[in-house]
């Protein structure tokens, strides 16, 4: 069973020092871990002071490295950032209606029904990780899958 609107699982950024040969295999080039943290989580959410030291090459590759479904979420910035779909201004307002913060609200039985309603509205629905805590991320993806999403 598929959903109209998945769980969209990610973390604060994808460079997390203790994540390398934890969740990074050994040896895996720099130049690759946005790709590979792709292949476990749909989105990631990044601070304005890292999206906006970005250059327009550097999004360029990040746009290229990950899947069409994956979404870019920016904390509210003064630059601008690339207009392409995948790349979502989370505004206070936004956030506080399509993100869940899973350090803040560990509540997984809470987490579901809030799922099940934005899944019902068919809209967007983030779960992400500030700290990047990868038992929590994977408990979500556990309860995603139960789900049917």
């Amino acid at each position: 069973m598929s959903s109209p609107c998945p769980i969209n699982l990610g973390a604060e950024d994808w460079l997390h020092p203790d994540w390398r040969g934890n969740f990074y295999p050994d040896g895996l080039p720099d130049d690759w871990l946005l790709s590979y943290y792709n292949t476990r989580f749909q989105a990631v959410y990044l601070p304005a002071v890292r999206w906006q030291a970005a250059s327009v090459s550097e999004w360029s590759q990040w746009l290229d490295d990950t899947q069409p479904g994956f979404r870019f979420l920016l904390e509210p910035g003064l630059a601008s950032f690339p207009c392409d779909a995948r790349v979502i201004e989370a505004t206070s307002d936004w956030s506080a209606e399509h993100v869940w913060w899973i350090d803040t609200s560990p509540d997984l039985r809470e987490l579901a029904e809030h799922a099940k309603a934005r899944a019902a509205r068919h809209e967007p629905f983030f779960v992400i990780s500030r700290s990047g805590d990868l038992v929590r991320l994977e408990q979500v993806a556990i309860l995603s899958r139960v789900l049917g999403y």
